[in-house]
């Protein structure tokens, strides 16, 4: 097993030539790339016959799918009809997951809304432990949930947080956002010995096995002093921006481990994602 790359919905070259997400799965295998995130950030609003077809494209095309739910999700609030909306966006995706074939929803871990992290985290973790009783009680069981790391000093979401969260349910997997961790890090969190201390901590908290398989979020970000992540960047911005992909390459690579990396550059995620599978290949 390898890691595998793919974009995080459709890039600018993509949305040129087709009008369809159902043309996606066929033309990110032809560009060479291994897997495809469906994005309902903005809401879950695709049919049933949709997803399906996506699903029998990216079969035939041999491509792997995950789906983003929406990035309105907030396990931290612990207002009831708050968490009967989280609820209801995670099974929805978990819905479209099913029909599409996609085995990981990725969802937001929320903010701290003038809590400690440690109030946000004790919320979060109830309300996830909510959201896998729905999700088995649907039918959805088989589905893997994605907690996130995220971008943004106030939002909950550091690696031990999302870790943490992990460690409700053995079918969890984390998805490790590089870019968002080294936005809220300041641009401290890249490097090879960061990276060598992150991925050891995923293996300490959760065991070889679900550490080896991690979902990642992976682009370049411009951040600010007091707030973390601002935006996204492409590999070709000038500015400095990191993460550094090749040492994590690399590292990957030493290990043997089986990722998914997602690709979420700002327009040009499918040619990133490229580049980074070149760089991983030429690491093993």
């Amino acid at each position: 097993m390898s890691a595998i790359f793919g974009p995080a919905g459709n890039c600018d070259s993509f949305s040129k030539v087709h009008k369809s997400s159902l043309a996606a799965p066929g033309w990110i295998a032809g560009f060479g790339l291994d897997c495809y995130e469906y994005q309902c950030g903005k809401g879950v609003h695709v049919g049933e016959d949709t997803a399906r077809k996506v699903g029998e494209n990216a079969r035939a095309a041999g491509i792997s799918l995950s789906l983003h739910a929406p990035y309105f999700i907030n396990l931290a609030n612990p207002d009831p009809d708050s968490l009967k909306k989280t609820i209801g966006y995670i099974t929805a995706g978990c819905q479209v997951a099913r029909w599409m074939g996609a085995g990981r929803v990725i969802i937001h871990s929320g903010a701290l809304m003038k809590r400690s992290r440690r109030e946000a985290l004790d919320i979060a973790k109830k309300s996830l432990a909510e959201v896998i009783s729905a999700c088995d009680g649907q039918g959805y069981g088989q589905i893997t949930l994605c907690p996130e790391t995220m971008g943004k000093i106030n939002q909950l979401g550091d690696l031990d947080e999302v870790l943490e969260l992990c460690t409700l349910d053995g079918r969890l997997v984390p998805c490790i956002d590089f870019g968002h961790l080294y936005a809220r890090s300041l641009g401290a969190d890249d490097g090879q010995e960061a990276f060598c201390r992150m991925l050891d901590r995923v293996e300490e908290v959760l065991g070889q096995e679900r550490a080896s398989a991690f979902h990642s979020h992976f682009s370049h970000i411009e951040f600010t002093p007091k707030g973390g992540e601002k935006c996204h960047r492409t590999f070709d911005d000038d500015g400095g921006y990191g993460p550094d992909w090749a040492p994590l390459a690399a590292e990957i690579a030493r290990r043997g481990w089986s990722p998914t990396f997602i690709c979420e550059s700002a327009g040009t995620q499918a040619e990133d994602a490229l580049t980074m599978k070149r760089i991983y290949e030429n690491c093993l």
